[in-house]
């Protein structure tokens, strides 16, 4: 039998002055030891109890810690006696310590950021950033030097008053604890944290409002931007409302879809093309005004089919990255100023052409089946899979109700 306990190694006096905490394995009448990291000081631990004094600073951390490591010699012990496996008190420490990586919440963070950007999923790598980026802040800290095991609901909760305390809209929050919820699962399929540790049981995120203010606009809003004389306007004017009509005939292509079109994406009459954000393939209709803007930009040399990007120019993912998030602010500035000239008081960006075209397909009493009402950034995996599902006749005779 194996008696697994933390004490403060009084033998052993560190450069601060304080004593280290160890694991002490017992089994057999041998011992063996292993140090935690951390260290008190000896009038801040009950040696009668082996754990801090309640006047022992950051007592609930170090309590934490010691809960955790243990926990893990325990399962290491359990899983030796249903292997039916010898083990000495330094083998078990060993065994434990190679299958159990103390990694901190900062270096995950790091990894999983830096591990997106090798990809080439620059968005991802944004998101995991600001999640980081946030989290620092909350601490004020440079670096999250502490482990999963510590983000805790207590610890999810101050969270969320710090981000109410500062103004952040829920929709922002969403995303944040989102994003925190993914890293923490992603932790647990790595081993650094266990799946009884995970806070998201009891902390609800359908509590955040993630409903935006629906911006769709009618067809006759839809053709009366399609018919405006911009000839004497600039050509990112020009060009703005081409990309807004093409986004709004083609199934709501979002911009960076459009970004990255080139000639091979136009098979058979039919635009087909990988969605960045799902990964999903998408296979419509090309509409003749569509067919037209093409040809409208047709430039083999850029190697894409509208003028947002440039193969000579933008060959890593960052440059491309970089360049579309340029290029869709000045088309969203352009858009309002196309809205004026229109005489349509909405806020206009590309996604109210993704939105306007759902919105209008549902009023010509398309079954919501085929096309969801919203394209949303909660339901665009949702939609994407009800228009895989359909012949596509079915979706062709739909997407004539567009204009």
């Amino acid at each position: 039998m194996a008696t697994i306990s933390v004490i403060c190694y009084k033998s052993k006096t560190l450069s601060n002055g304080e004593y280290p905490l160890v694991i002490r394995i017992t089994k057999d009448g041998n011992r063996s030891y292993k140090y935690l990291g951390i260290s008190v000081e000896t009038q801040h631990w009950d040696f009668k109890k082996n754990e801090p004094k309640p006047n022992c600073p950051n007592r609930d951390h170090i309590l934490k810690i010691i809960q955790d490591k243990k926990a893990e010699y325990q399962t290491q012990v359990l899983e030796f006696k249903t292997s039916h496996k010898n083990f000495t008190a330094s083998s078990l420490i060993k065994t434990t310590e190679q299958t159990t990586v103390a990694k901190t919440v900062d270096a995950f963070y790091r990894e999983l950021i830096a591990h997106y950007r090798k990809l080439g999923k620059i968005g991802n790598s944004n998101i995991y950033r600001d999640s980081y980026n946030s989290m620092k802040r909350f601490r004020k800290v440079d670096r999250l030097d502490f482990l999963f095991s510590e983000i805790d609901l207590a610890y999810l909760n101050e969270y969320e008053k710090w981000m109410v305390s500062i103004g952040k809209a829920e929709t922002s929050m969403s995303l944040l604890f989102r994003t925190l919820r993914s890293a923490f699962n992603k932790a647990i399929e790595q081993n650094l944290v266990r799946s009884e540790d995970y806070p998201f049981k009891n902390f609800k995120m359908s509590k955040f409002s993630t409903k935006t203010k629906k911006r769709a606009i009618s067809k006759e809003d839809i053709i009366k931007i399609l018919e405006l004389d911009l000839s004497g306007e600039k050509e990112v004017i020009q060009l703005s409302r081409d990309v807004f009509i093409f986004s709004y005939l083609q199934g709501g292509i979002n911009f960076t879809d459009i970004a990255s079109l080139t000639a091979d994406n136009m098979v058979n009459g039919r635009l087909e093309y990988t969605r960045k954000k799902t990964n999903t393939l998408i296979n419509v209709p090309l509409q003749q005004e569509s067919i037209r803007l093409i040809h409208k930009y047709n430039d083999d040399k850029r190697g894409y089919l509208f003028p947002i990007l440039n193969k000579q120019s933008h060959k890593t993912p960052m440059q491309k990255f970089s360049r579309i998030q340029k290029k869709i602010k000045q088309i969203n500035y352009s858009l309002k100023q196309i809205a004026k000239i229109a005489g349509i008081e909405i806020n206009l960006t590309t996604y109210v052409a993704r939105h306007s075209f759902a919105t209008v397909l549902k009023r010509s009493g398309v079954n919501t089946s085929i096309i969801s009402e919203s394209l949303g950034h909660s339901s665009e995996s949702v939609t994407q899979i009800y228009l895989d599902s359909f012949e596509n006749s079915q979706i062709d005779e739909a997407m004539e109700n567009l204009l």
